[in-house]
């Protein structure tokens, strides 16, 4: 596949361009061009970035990043029993836990909930850094979801990172992802105050808080520029935007985050789980923790988890 000049293929993680010098110069070049061409384009184009790091992974099968990157491109196509064996391989190949979240949701997406579950109370959760577990939590309440287990969903999410006031990377999705869950409870005047909250910690964007809330808030948005704009009321509130800046409804419920209980991520994985749960210790409580993760794969569904492979 052609790849346009401007990419050198010097773009790439430090990291990742270490783990290349293993390879012939050329080849190390070629292979970085294409990873480059998967981070640029797996957001808007998913297939493109699939199709180059099919490209990639012929070159270079050896090298963990090209199999990360694989596995990533294989996600963002829910692809999800190819994902999960590349994931697997550069995990052996590194040793490393940090694709522990998205493998358990690509469990999750091969219709394996229990599976993604059993992970979320394995060992290598503890070895995870904050960013990761917070990940893990979500997956964990997806899982919940999946089962229909929407109350234990509901505590699953409920954590220190999330009663905090502080704003971290992971802040807006963890706050949306309480506010679904709760609306989808029918809690909706609690749903409402995490939406806002999520909207006030969504700086880039990244979910569409700012929709269910005006949603929930009956409030209609409005193309400031469309040709046939109607300056007459409606029946609801009307917001106009324009592309330049959008309007967000700041939480008005400073001591939302006062009524949510910590619940430790080991105890996400136990059977019990439910609105009234306490903090222990998972690990007694989940069977066969030493199983062989790498079992049999299933059809391939959707999953929830974010695609970052590294470039």
């Amino acid at each position: 596949m052609p790849i346009p000049d401007d990419v050198t293929g010097d773009e790439i993680d430090k990291d990742v361009r270490q783990e290349l010098q293993s390879l012939p110069k050329g080849l190390a070049e070629e292979v970085s061009r294409n990873l480059v061409m998967v981070a640029r384009l797996i957001d808007e184009d998913p297939e493109g970035a699939y199709a180059y790091s099919r490209i990639a992974l012929r070159l270079a099968s050896r090298v963990a990043a090209v199999r990360e990157a694989a596995g990533f491109a294989a996600y963002a196509n829910q692809k999800f029993s190819e994902a999960l064996a590349e994931f697997r391989a550069a995990r052996r190949m590194t040793g490393s836990v940090e694709l522990w979240p998205v493998m358990a949701d690509c469990e999750r997406g091969l219709g394996r909930p229990e599976k993604a579950l059993e992970m979320a109370g394995a060992p290598e959760v503890q070895k995870l850094d904050k960013a990761s577990q917070v990940e893990m939590r979500l997956v964990a309440a997806g899982a919940r979801r999946d089962m229909d287990q929407l109350d234990a969903a509901i505590v699953t999410l409920q954590s220190p990172e999330l009663a905090s006031n502080s704003v971290q990377p992971w802040s807006a999705r963890l706050r949306y992802a309480y506010a679904d869950a709760l609306l989808a409870a029918g809690r909706e005047g609690e749903a409402r105050e995490w939406f806002a909250k999520a909207v006030e910690s969504d700086k880039d964007g990244s979910t569409d808080a700012s929709d269910r809330l005006a949603e929930m808030d009956g409030v209609e948005f409005v193309d400031a520029f469309a040709e046939d704009e109607d300056d007459e009321d409606g029946e609801g509130a009307q917001v106009t935007v324009s592309e330049e800046a959008g309007t967000r409804v700041p939480a008005d419920d400073d001591d939302a985050a006062d009524d949510v209980d910590d619940v430790e991520l080991a105890d996400v994985a136990t059977d019990d789980v439910d609105d009234d749960i306490d903090g222990g210790d998972l690990q007694d409580d989940v069977d066969d923790e030493g199983d062989d993760l790498d079992d049999e794969d299933g059809d391939d569904s959707t999953g929830d988890a974010p695609v970052r492979p590294r470039s």
